[in-house]
């Protein structure tokens, strides 16, 4: 990873997270529940938040497939756009957690974070290129007022070179993490990492 950001309150560090509730304990898990966890990823078991959303495993199994469709399927956006329009999102919501681990996607994808830092400083003005523009412009504007959202706002990412399917991928996967977000912020808080300096 390339040096560490800290801005606003948002950082490519990894952050920790605090659920409210009780986790489900993988010891006595049901196994409809440990199958939803293996679903999302091998790390899901030690995830509090998982272990949180696995209370509801018919729930978490859905949410599963649907962010490894939306986040890793061959074809379209690519996935460091796609990691790109989640992290817009994020920031904008405020969700500390998600901004973070999107961010860090990015750069493992990308091989760089310039606009990472301008996402965290300021949203609205942020995209190193053209295209990057347009994707932060729309994901803001689809996550904060979806009603809004008109064929000028997709003209304009055909205009910057997407492809019907890389919009219908951006869309996605703003919209999950338009509701991913509000699940992380009403169910437990960030933990940021220590301060190094």
């Amino acid at each position: 990873m390339t040096r560490p950001i800290r801005i606003k309150g948002f950082t490519n560090e990894v952050v920790g997270w605090t659920p409210w509730l009780a986790t489900v304990d993988v010891a006595t898990a049901t196994p409809d529940q440990l199958a939803a966890l293996d679903e999302m990823s091998p790390q899901a078991r030690t995830s509090p938040y998982f272990l949180v959303l696995a209370h509801q495993p018919e729930i978490l199994l859905q949410r599963s497939i649907a962010f490894n469709a939306i986040m890793f399927a061959p074809g379209g956006m690519p996935r460091a756009e796609r990691e790109l329009g989640a992290t817009v999102e994020s920031r904008v919501n405020g969700c500390v957690y998600c901004a973070s681990v999107h961010a860090q996607r990015f750069e493992q994808l990308a091989k760089r974070n310039d606009v990472i830092s301008q996402v965290f400083e300021e949203p609205a003005t942020a995209g190193t290129t053209p295209r990057e523009k347009a994707i932060v412009e729309f994901s803001i504007k689809l996550g904060a007022e979806p009603d809004k959202v008109a064929v000028e706002d997709v003209r304009a990412l055909k205009e910057v070179g997407l492809d019907e399917l890389e919009i219908l991928d951006l869309i996605h996967s703003v919209a999950l993490f338009a509701w991913a977000n509000r699940l992380m912020l009403n169910l437990g808080e960030p933990v940021l990492p220590a301060d190094g300096s």
